[in-house]
């Protein structure tokens, strides 16, 4: 039955409260008769006055209030305030419109008595309907799961709310550290305390936990889940206080972990004097703006009210996809920025020369570069012309249209390289160190980081999938470590760095310690709620596989290429003193690999890596 309405027209539907509700006012008009005169009101003479008064006056306010609206399995605390605020007002002119007539026989109190009635019924009729409605399929929908909440707070109280319209998990609880919910109940689900919870989980059969802690301290959310980890749930999440500013909480809020939360540390702060400097009412360049860290570079500086931003790729659904994103941001936000969507590629040193010319841009970051290794490692020549002649190209516009800031993105894996990708970005940074000493009006500077999660190609979106496949997770060696460090993270590293440099400079991040791949796959394997299968257990759920290293893939990654960093007016920022070439040196290597890129000649790129890059040394050889 409840499909069935369900499926009706929306005007069919509406028509059918409206006529519900002009019965109600006839309903509430009898009863309130009946209950002022002490018997069963049969309408005589003036009374039908007020049987007919009764709709005609509340319809056309209901409509006026936009009760006719709402949707009423999802109807909520809003629609009723709506609906009391109308039915007022139709009280007080129902009243208005008996003290003036007078009609013999119509008591002047039915101006109160009956809109409180007619309240009442009409109220009653909502919460009927939303509660028969919300329990469509209630018997036969298929429960996904058996869900404890950890957080008793705003956002628990709300999201169990949201969980019980939609029935999509059974709610069996709350989780509190605080010890005066313990043991009480909100909104009738009990409140456990987090001791209990092992107990819980074998006793009710909890398949899920949420937590919904968004003003939490990462210390706090790492805490939690170190002590979850053990479970055998899946521990999803709510986003940041950011997201749920509009103080609702939806079904569709509840997402997995954040790589925060997989990563296990708490990530850099953002130096706001430094985010800003060279940003506001500037023009802003950014190349690669469609990719990973490109995109979160605009997103970033389009918040410093920069006065024009360049996004420049050759990608055309990536940067199309950036722009529409930044517009959003712009509206929302009342921010006066420019945005300039530009089509064009780093290699195309004519497209770069227009567009400097036709914008000067005051500050560039340089994000544009092909970063997967083992496909530059099949594609040697193209990753050195888009990576290293790329930033030629873009170094040079800049210098002959007089842009004061140029900022390089990097990579540990320029650090003593064992692959091309790593050995085209120390290219890449040798290009911009010559630069800067014999053109000092223009200040070039690269930041050096570690991988970058969740961007695209990196291993948890990759863990994430094979994770929903089955498995197996693949790691390509047990003792492979990474650096690792969040998209918001790195571009705020780029944006706060390059406003310190001085020209010339390499700085990198303090990252904390490397994370080995092979415990990150087992802390993905084990907050979804599973088990990794090994030889210790032999029935768990997902079998995580090493497949041997990759061509061009080393086990450590490092930062620096010296032992001498220099720290810098940011705790988590230290400056590389590195050797370089001059100018007039490197120019003449340039030359002979850009002649062996466009040949592919292998060994003659190795040839001129061993003479530029200090440490290079190729998987293999």
């Amino acid at each position: 039955m409840q499909s069935r309405v369900l499926d009706w027209p929306r005007t069919v539907k509406q028509l059918v409260v409206i006529a519900l509700d002009v019965v109600l006012a006839f309903l509430a008009t009898w009863l309130a008769y009946t209950l002022r005169l002490d018997a069963p009101n049969w309408p005589s003479g003036a009374q039908w006055w007020v049987y007919l008064l009764a709709p005609l006056l509340a319809i056309p306010i209901f409509v006026r209030f936009g009760l006719y609206r709402a949707i009423f399995r999802y109807t909520g605390q809003a629609a009723l305030q709506a609906t009391g605020l109308a039915v007022l007002l139709y009280g007080c002119l129902l009243t208005a419109i008996l003290l003036w007539m007078q009609w013999p026989m119509v008591p002047r109190s039915l101006g109160v008595l009956q809109p409180l009635i007619f309240l009442f019924l009409v109220g009653a009729s909502r919460a009927v309907a939303r509660f028969w409605l919300a329990d469509l399929g209630h018997s036969a929908a298929k429960v996904e799961g058996r869900l404890l909440i950890y957080g008793a707070g705003t956002a628990g109280v709300q999201t169990a709310a949201a969980l019980r319209l939609s029935q999509q998990y059974a709610l069996l609880g709350f989780v509190d550290d605080d010890s005066a919910k313990v043991g009480r109940s909100v909104n009738g689900v009990p409140v456990f305390a987090p001791a209990e919870v092992p107990h819980v989980i074998v006793r009710q059969g909890v398949t899920d936990m949420l937590l919904a802690l968004p003003s939490a301290s990462r210390d706090r959310r790492n805490a939690i889940l170190d002590s979850l980890r053990p479970l055998p749930i899946h521990i999803r999440t709510l986003p940041g206080l950011s997201d749920l500013a509009s103080g609702r909480v939806t079904v569709q809020d509840i997402r997995e972990l954040d790589v925060e939360d997989l990563l296990g540390r708490a990530p850099v702060s953002p130096d706001a004097a430094l985010l800003a400097r060279d940003l506001a009412a500037q023009v802003v360049l950014v190349s690669g703006a469609g990719g990973s860290i490109g995109s979160e570079l605009t997103r970033q500086i389009v918040l410093q009210r920069p006065r024009q931003l360049l996004l420049l790729d050759h990608n055309e659904y990536g940067l199309y996809i950036i722009h529409q994103e930044l517009q959003a941001i712009c509206r929302a936000a009342e921010l006066p920025v420019e945005l300039v969507p530009l089509l064009g590629s780093v290699r195309n040193p004519q497209r770069l020369q227009a567009v400097f010319e036709a914008y000067r841009p005051a500050t560039v970051y340089h994000a544009a570069a092909y970063k997967h290794v083992p496909m530059v490692e099949d594609n040697p020549g193209e990753g050195i012309l888009n990576n290293v002649f790329g930033t030629l190209n873009l170094a040079q516009a800049a210098l002959h249209s007089g842009t004061r800031r140029f900022v390089l993105i990097s990579t540990d894996k320029a650090v003593r390289p064992t692959n091309v990708m790593g050995a085209s970005k120390r290219m890449a940074e040798l290009v911009l160190q010559a630069l800067a000493m014999q053109n000092p009006a223009t200040c070039f500077s690269m930041v050096r980081f570690g991988n970058v999660l969740g961007s695209s190609g990196s291993v948890v979106p990759l863990f994430r999938r094979q994770l929903a496949d089955g498995g197996p997770l693949t790691v390509t060696h047990a003792e492979v470590t990474r650096y690792f460090m969040t998209i918001p993270e790195a571009a705020q590293l780029v944006l706060q760095a390059g406003a310190m440099a001085v020209g010339g400079d390499v700085f990198v991040l303090d990252m904390g310690e490397p994370v080995k791949i092979i415990d990150l796959a087992r802390r993905m394997v084990e907050l979804s709620g599973l088990r990794v299968r090994d030889a210790e257990h032999p029935d768990g759920d997902i079998e995580i596989t090493v497949t041997g290293l990759r061509p061009g893939e080393k086990l450590y990654e490092e930062l620096l290429i010296g032992n001498n960093p220099e720290a810098t007016a940011h705790a988590r920022i230290m400056k590389a003193h590195e050797d370089y070439l001059a100018w007039e040196d490197l120019e003449q290597y340039l030359h002979t690999l850009q002649q062996s890129a466009q040949a592919n000649d292998v060994a003659a790129i190795r040839a001129v890596f061993s003479s530029c890059v200090h440490g290079y040394a190729p998987a293999g050889h």
